[in-house]
């Protein structure tokens, strides 16, 4: 059952960094949200209203709050378990409703953000929707980032950074996965145990992982190659060793060797059957037979797409059908 909670005015909530396994709602008084700006680095705030939720995102999405909530008067909150809180909101209508209401709040922040970058510096809205996810990405707000790409793939799915959007959606992407596997994990590890190498170990490939992905963004494609190669030939943890030799397949297409790139592909899908993002190996083959001036069998691979993807309206459908329609109009 979800517990009252009284906090004094001024009192902390809950802190930016910590882990998140309560999601709130005020009840009486008044809380704040204080998080940092993006641009500026300057303090914001929102101010909750008697009813509303606050925590849910990173609670449900098991990663460390993004902001400080401080209660500004005397207040009262319901505090739920995330299994607390889904029971309650598979039942209530309402409750999702509300829910769709704070996180459009957050998402209406980013966009502000995105509105001002592209009226002040008068640059086109491409090229200011990824401008804004790259001030993401290297502030590490990581979870604004992977919402700003993934919304450029949507609108742009053929546009001039559509590969650089996708490696650093990815990236985004993995940085929230490891944080909150990290996070889940931790409390587990008992004492007594030599975990240390296999910690090390999960470390090592992951930083390594990101270091690669880091050299695409700065266009380093032969190096990065090669680092994501190491990788898998370590082999040391299979799911770092199935994504860099993804991007190992990616970096032949962004250096141009396009018949290389279909067979390593190729020999991917065989390899990776299960691999979550196997539209987006389908794609590259597409472009590589593209680029080749081999239409026919461009047109085969979006179609494999688009077949995969059902109904779905996705960036990988959206990207399959655009490029079939740009080819079949040659």
């Amino acid at each position: 059952m979800p517990k009252p909670l009284q906090f004094n005015s001024g009192a902390l909530i809950y802190c930016k960094g910590e882990e998140a396994d309560k999601i709130y709602i005020l009840h009486s008084g008044k809380v704040s949200l204080i998080f940092s700006d993006i641009e500026s680095g300057n303090d914001m705030r929102n101010q909750v209203q008697p009813g509303e939720f606050f925590g849910v995102k990173s609670a449900l999405g098991h990663f460390p709050r993004e902001e400080n909530a401080m209660a500004l008067s005397d207040s009262t909150v319901m505090a739920f378990t995330v299994p607390e809180f889904e029971t309650m909101a598979s039942t209530n209508t309402r409750i999702i409703l509300k829910m769709l209401k704070v996180f459009s709040n957050q998402m209406r922040r980013v966009h502000v953000q995105v509105a001002s970058l592209m009226q002040s510096e008068n640059i086109k809205p491409e090229d200011g929707l990824f401008a804004i996810g790259e001030k993401y990405i290297k502030s590490k707000r990581y979870d604004h980032a992977r919402y700003v790409f993934s919304r450029y793939l949507t609108h742009y799915p053929m546009g001039k950074n559509m590969a650089r959007a996708e490696n650093f959606l990815k990236h985004a992407e993995a940085a929230l996965a490891n944080t909150a596997k990290e996070k889940k994990s931790a409390p587990d590890v008992k004492p007594e145990e030599d975990t240390s190498s296999a910690a090390a170990s999960d470390t090592a490939a992951s930083k390594a992982y990101y270091d690669a992905v880091s050299l695409i963004s700065q266009k380093d494609y032969e190096e990065a190659m090669a680092a994501f190669n190491q990788i898998v030939l370590a082999n040391e943890e299979a799911e770092w060793s199935e994504k860099s030799s993804y991007e190992a397949g990616h970096c032949l297409f962004l250096l141009e060797k396009f018949e290389d790139c279909i067979k390593y592909y190729k020999k991917f899908l065989t390899l990776y059957p299960e691999y979550p993002d196997l539209r987006d190996v389908m794609f590259y083959i597409g472009q590589s037979y593209e680029k080749l001036e081999n239409k026919d069998q461009a047109k085969v691979w979006y179609n494999k797409i688009i077949e995969a993807s059902g109904k779905e309206k996705d960036a990988p459908r959206t990207k399959a059908l655009k490029a079939l329609h740009e080819l079949e109009k040659r």
